[in-house]
């Protein structure tokens, strides 16, 4: 596995680059070659991820680890290829697309090249949960408002009424910002739960 290379961006063509490493030209495949364009003929890091197939062997490149693991990761998803990957990446917006896969957000993944409702669905079932862990960078929000529930030390009710909500469908985000205002009351299950509808319907 080729973890990076280090060297001049030589060529830019329309879905790769060529990084000339001490004389040897690598292709690497990327999701918008164009981003690299400012490092044209200037020595860069490109992180890579090596695809192996029986008739082919191909360098894909990306601007930072994080992407290259979102990428890795798009591969695990069942109806999706290199290609698809490359389409999601190319938006930019890694953060976004994690968002929309913890939140269930269909219609903004069906938005992608080859992503269908059936691919949408697959992508919310083996990724959802899994990427925090792989890319947590991803979920630090400076302004606070962290994709996943914070951690805390509620009490069993609280705990058990946040449970309920996610069942009731609200997504992590939703349930953040009315998380405080639960907080501050010694309730039972079926009154934070109330009251945390009543907030969200404001």
């Amino acid at each position: 596995m080729i973890e990076y290379l280090t060297g001049k961006i030589t060529h830019i063509e329309t879905d790769a680059i060529v990084v000339d490493v001490q004389g040897v030209g690598y292709l690497v495949h990327c999701a918008n070659p164009f981003r690299f364009q400012e490092w044209l003929d200037e020595k860069m890091t490109v992180y890579t991820y090596q695809h192996v197939r029986e008739d082919a062997l191909q360098l894909f490149g990306f601007l930072s680890r994080e992407e290259r693991r979102l990428f890795e990761k798009l591969l695990q998803v069942s109806g999706i290829g290199p290609k698809g990957a490359l389409a999601i990446i190319a938006s930019g917006q890694p953060k976004t697309v994690i968002q929309a896969i913890e939140e269930e957000n269909e219609r903004f993944l069906v938005k992608f090249p080859g992503v269908g409702k059936k691919t949408a669905r697959q992508m919310i079932l083996d990724l959802k949960g899994k990427l925090p862990d792989v890319m947590p960078s991803l979920f630090d929000d400076s302004d606070g408002a962290a994709i996943k529930v914070q951690q805390h030390d509620e009490k069993q009710e609280l705990t058990e009424a946040i449970e309920a909500l996610k069942a009731l469908g609200y997504v992590e985000r939703e349930i953040n910002k009315v998380l405080p205002n639960l907080k501050e009351k010694d309730l039972t299950t079926d009154e934070y739960i109330k009251l945390a509808l009543k907030l969200m319907l404001q």
